[in-house]
């Protein structure tokens, strides 16, 4: 089950990841510092926090992606995305941004070596059940799309009328 292939529909998952890192620069350009800090409603995660889990996820996603490549069948290991959120702070949203950027071109240049064949592996998600190799970079392509969104809303409500 791909819990973000709404996001995706048919675009296509390759071209999403190599383009999320420059729309998240341009939107974080926009917004500045000070639009770091906003977010969608109170209790919800702020940009500098929404770029923080992007960067965790895609070193998670990294490894993923390379132990699914080299196993026979991967069994995913899933995480508790509050339990790294609480340590967030730590972060502010250019480092956060830079490692997420850094971090998905070295993604996207592995990504570029993945065969056909390889892209049909099986591979397991515990909490998602029997998957591929492909659906996981779907997944992850979809989670992009996901919050882009809520970054795009955030800077939409933040242009003065």
């Amino acid at each position: 089950m791909n819990p973000y292939a709404s996001y995706l529909g048919t675009r296509d998952p390759f071209q999403v990841l190599a383009t999320t890192p420059g729309e998240l620069k341009s939107l974080v350009a926009a917004l500045g510092p000070e639009g770091a800090k906003l977010s969608l409603a109170p209790g919800k995660w702020s940009v500098r926090e929404i770029l923080a889990h992007l960067a965790d996820n895609e070193l998670a996603f990294g490894f993923r992606l390379r132990q699914a490549l080299g196993d026979p069948h991967h069994v995913i290991q899933p995480y508790d995305q509050e339990r790294w959120a609480a340590r967030y702070a730590a972060y502010d949203a250019p480092s956060a941004l830079a490692t997420f950027t850094m971090t998905r071109d070295w993604n996207v240049k592995l990504l570029a070596t993945v065969t056909p064949a390889e892209l049909g592996k099986p591979l397991t998600h515990p909490e998602r059940g029997a998957m591929t190799v492909q659906v996981l970079i779907e997944t992850i392509a979809g989670h992009d799309l996901n919050h882009l969104g809520q970054i795009r809303t955030i800077a939409e409500r933040a242009r003065p009328a």
